[in-house]
């Protein structure tokens, strides 16, 4: 069984330099390279290079997979956007993973498949599904990193030598605002780290609704307006040089900030334990299954009362002809074969209930004990009628 790998990289503040371009490929001769872009399949190799040191050094995001399940998704944006401090709260060393280096926050998702766990061969991302992640948590929305810790917690709940204290006085991190609907990169975040839908279900209960992400042109430029002269300028020749971040996600997070907030963490409610957060999507769950089994039940009635009318009407024609079905018994029976039998034997309990619904079960008897009687030299056929209940008087 071949083993697949898959390795993405990408630049979005800032394109690779020469240099940086040169060292890049040096690492692969078959990847697709571009000044912002990385991409290789292995099948039976892995990437030389250091995804870490690339990440710190040249880019800002990095995909990686495997067919195994193991997954991996980093992100890098500068601290004045998002500081550690403010993400270290969300850590588990099993789904993230934080660090600072050169004045960018490194952020590191991951998912790892459990030892002599089934291969996933049908699963494929594209980094492009993810990076749109940076500019949310570069406007404050932390809700990407409140799902890694619900993925270590669902991976938690999975392991065995768990002390259930340690579930009491694990406490979760500030709650997000907006985990009951997730905007489309945090949701294939969430899918990327297996958070338990129902855990998800029950962490947004203490989740106010997410601050409307719209955009007051107006405010924004009366906002930029009043900046100091020197900052714009700042910001206009940094952008120009591309020396640093592109200005828009740090102007629109200091707007945001300074006229309505952003979609930060909830104060209302105290901190729930992991195993308040456990048993409530122990509940969630079983709930769910509830209502599925409720909204199944009309469709199988209907599906049982179709059957019984095909079943009344395959008897109604039978009865139509009954002797015709009594000829067909013994041909079946003459072929001496256990197809043949097993026929028979079905139309035999038909008959039988013809006549019971008749209210001739006697002559229905008379004829299977004739039978009986005729074929008893054919001990497969007596045992076929034995099991069926098709038994003499």
């Amino acid at each position: 069984m071949s083993e697949y790998q898959y390795y993405e990289f990408q630049a979005i503040d800032r394109p690779l330099t020469k240099d940086e371009l040169e060292r890049v490929r040096a690492l692969s001769s078959r990847a697709r390279i571009s000044a912002t872009h990385f991409v290789n399949e292995y099948h039976y190799g892995s990437f030389r290079g250091d995804e870490r040191k690339l990440m710190e050094q040249v880019y800002d995001a990095h995909l990686y997979f495997a067919n195994w399940g193991s997954r991996r998704l980093m992100l890098r944006l500068p601290t004045a956007l998002l500081p550690a401090r403010r993400a270290e709260p969300y850590c588990s060393e099993d789904a993230l993973t934080c660090w600072s280096r050169k004045g960018h926050l490194l952020l590191d998702f991951s998912y790892q498949a459990e030892e002599d766990g089934e291969w996933d061969f049908s699963t494929s991302f594209t980094l492009a599904s993810f990076t749109a992640l940076r500019t949310e948590l570069a406007a404050g929305d932390l809700r990407p990193l409140y799902l890694a810790w619900l993925s270590a917690l669902t991976r938690w709940e999975l392991e065995e030598d768990v002390d259930e204290d340690e579930y009491t006085h694990a406490v979760e991190p500030p709650v997000p605002a907006g985990l009951a609907r997730l905007t489309g990169p945090q949701q294939a975040l969430a899918d990327f780290l297996h958070v338990d839908p129902h855990l998800l279900t029950a962490a947004a209960r203490a989740s106010g609704a997410a601050p409307s992400q719209a955009i007051d042109k107006d405010a924004l430029a009366n906002w930029i307006r009043a900046l100091p002269p020197h900052e714009k300028d700042t910001l206009l020749l940094d952008a120009a040089l591309g020396t640093a971040p592109q200005p828009g996600p740090a102007l629109l997070a200091r707007h945001r900030a300074a006229s309505h907030g952003t979609a930060g963490p909830s104060t209302a409610t105290r901190p729930r334990s992991a195993a308040e957060l456990l048993d409530a999507a122990y509940e969630v769950r079983t709930e769910h299954t509830r209502q599925q089994e409720q909204a199944r039940t009309p469709a199988r009635t209907q599906a049982r009362r179709a059957e019984q009318r095909a079943r009344e009407s395959h008897l109604d024609r039978l009865s139509e002809n009954t002797q015709q079905a009594w000829q067909d018994i013994a041909h079946l029976i003459g072929q001496k074969q256990p197809g043949p039998y097993d026929t028979a034997v079905t139309l035999l309990k038909d008959l039988r209930e013809i006549h019971d619904r008749a209210g001739t079960p006697e002559e229905f008897t008379r004829r299977l004990d004739d039978l009986r009687e005729q074929h008893r030299g054919k001990p497969s056929l007596m045992r076929r009628l034995t099991d069926a209940g098709l038994t003499a008087r």
